[in-house]
């Protein structure tokens, strides 16, 4: 059986897209977790020490991008069935992997929390644009309710963290952009992985400094 390797739950955005893309396409797989802490050795498992990484028997998969394609190699339904859809729904998957650093850096995935922002960069307004104009486009152009039409697909699984730091940070979305925002977060796979990181007690020390600095808390949801 397959085996995903992911970290933290309330952390790890880069982990939750092959794992919400498998679960929710009936892919079956083993979950190891592998929590963040100063000794731990990621490299025991993954050729580059990150998550995610997924293990095939002797074949090993890092980087979330690399896991979808290789998934796609088996279950064609991780991408769009329609040719037009499909080169727009890679065209974005492959713009959320390589761009948005301002929302990667001003909005870190912590989904148990709610920060009133101290202020909203240029940039970081620049990349919500972005999300807005995306989301309403795939929306329009291929009927919904998912990115790309109406299944879920790897550009849904993509854009699932962006839904979480919209949660967490309180981002600014145009109402058609909102209405998917909710429509992703009360899947059962996004509520079994929400529930399971609320649940989790590991803070990371840096990464919670780093997100008092960018605003106010104004709620932790999180288990004590």
């Amino acid at each position: 059986m397959l085996k995903l390797h992911i970290a933290n739950k309330n952390y790890s955005s880069w982990s939750l897209r092959p794992w919400v893309l498998m679960t929710q396409l009936g892919i079956p797989f083993e979950e190891t977790l592998n929590q963040f802490t100063e000794d731990s050795n990621f490299k025991a498992f993954s050729p580059t020490g990150l998550v995610p990484c997924l293990v095939d028997g002797d074949t090993v998969v890092w980087e979330s991008l690399a896991i979808v394609e290789y998934l796609a190699e088996q279950y064609p339904q991780v991408w769009p069935s329609d040719k037009d859809a499909r080169a727009w729904a890679r065209s974005a998957t492959s713009e959320m992997h390589a761009n948005f650093s301002a929302l990667r850096n001003e909005c870190p995935m912590s989904i148990g929390i709610r920060i009133k922002l101290h202020t909203m960069t240029p940039a970081l307004e620049k990349d919500v644009a972005r999300i807005n104009e995306l989301w309403e486009q795939g929306l329009e152009r291929f009927g919904g309710s998912f990115l790309a039409g109406p299944e879920f697909t790897a550009v849904d699984a993509f854009y699932a963290p962006v839904c979480f730091r919209a949660q967490s940070f309180g981002l600014a979305l145009s109402p058609e952009a909102e209405a998917y925002k909710t429509h992703i977060l009360n899947l059962p796979s996004m509520q079994d992985w929400y529930e399971a990181g609320l649940k989790e007690t590991f803070r990371d020390v840096p990464h919670e400094d780093e997100i008092l600095a960018l605003g106010q808390l104004t709620a932790d949801l999180r288990a004590r």
